[in-house]
């Protein structure tokens, strides 16, 4: 019975085991993704109505997946605000499992990509592929497409007679085209101290060999470029998803610890609810 007396003058009636330091930092941290999911929303949706021509060419439609990942963070962290504000155990225990699961996927995605790599490569050789049919269909793709090529100092997918797949620079002989076995000009070598962008350097191009065109244009295919630039920035590429992932460990470490201090403080109100009419209490 003593111990009983020394339970009531530890825990009084101003006591709560809710830390309002994890509290409120986990309100804030929830509320900041918040926002940032809605400006994902707004830019999704301005991409999609004003630069609907240019993504709707590629393989998926970067738009519709900044409103769709936009959406989900804007529940998921509304889940975590409201629940962390009014301590409501439902609404934290679900942020917290969602937010594991996406953990988990992005961990499972990552290890998939690294063991099935050359599936990988193929898929993105699929969608720059799909992207060089595309090129001429709206400029905002073209000014994408010129300024990889011009960073990666490539040419098309594999090799610059990728250039083919697209209709205004395909060798065939029935091709009208003046840009016929043509590349664009961010293929070409850059020319020191060029005053103005010679916008035809690419012209005939790829009715050249190889050692004939390397003078003039890059020959190598932009996917082994990428490849080369990840395997030589994997220091930076670790950090990104370090940096993804730290977030996501800090929301689940706190939205946990606050639901256990959530479920002491009702343990602790039944119990003074229960023995508040017993005079040892």
């Amino acid at each position: 019975m003593a111990r009983r007396r020394g339970a009531t003058a530890v825990y009084g009636e101003d006591f709560s085991f809710v830390n309002p330091l994890v509290k409120y930092l986990l309100f804030f941290f929830n509320m900041l993704f918040w926002v940032i999911s809605m400006v994902t929303v707004a830019v999704g949706i301005y991409a999609r109505l004003m630069k609907h021509a240019a993504l709707a060419s590629l393989a998926l439609d970067p738009a519709i997946l900044l409103m769709v990942v936009g959406i989900l963070i804007f529940l998921l962290t509304f889940c975590g605000c409201i629940g962390s504000l009014r301590e409501n155990i439902c609404l934290l225990q679900t942020f917290s499992f969602c937010l594991t699961v996406v953990f988990l996927l992005q961990l499972a995605a990552g290890i998939l990509g690294f063991v099935f790599s050359d599936q990988a490569r193929g898929k993105v050789s699929e969608i720059i592929n799909n992207a060089i049919v595309h090129y001429r269909d709206d400029l905002d793709l073209q000014n994408l497409i010129d300024f990889g090529q011009k960073e990666f100092s490539c040419c098309g997918g594999i090799s610059y007679k990728d250039w083919s797949l697209n209709m205004y620079f395909n060798c065939s002989e029935d091709n009208p085209s003046r840009e016929r076995c043509s590349v664009p000009y961010s293929c070409c070598l850059p020319t020191p101290n060029q005053a103005v962008i010679n916008t035809m350097c690419g012209q005939g191009m790829q009715a050249l060999g190889y050692s004939e065109a390397s003078k003039v244009i890059y020959t190598n295919g932009c996917i082994d470029k990428l490849v080369n630039w990840i395997h030589s920035n994997l220091f930076l590429l670790g950090g990104m998803a370090l940096g993804l992932a730290i977030p996501q460990l800090v929301g689940i470490l706190l939205s946990q610890i606050l639901v256990n201090q959530i479920k002491d403080q009702i343990k602790l109100q039944l119990y003074n609810q229960q023995h508040q009419a017993d005079p040892w209490y």
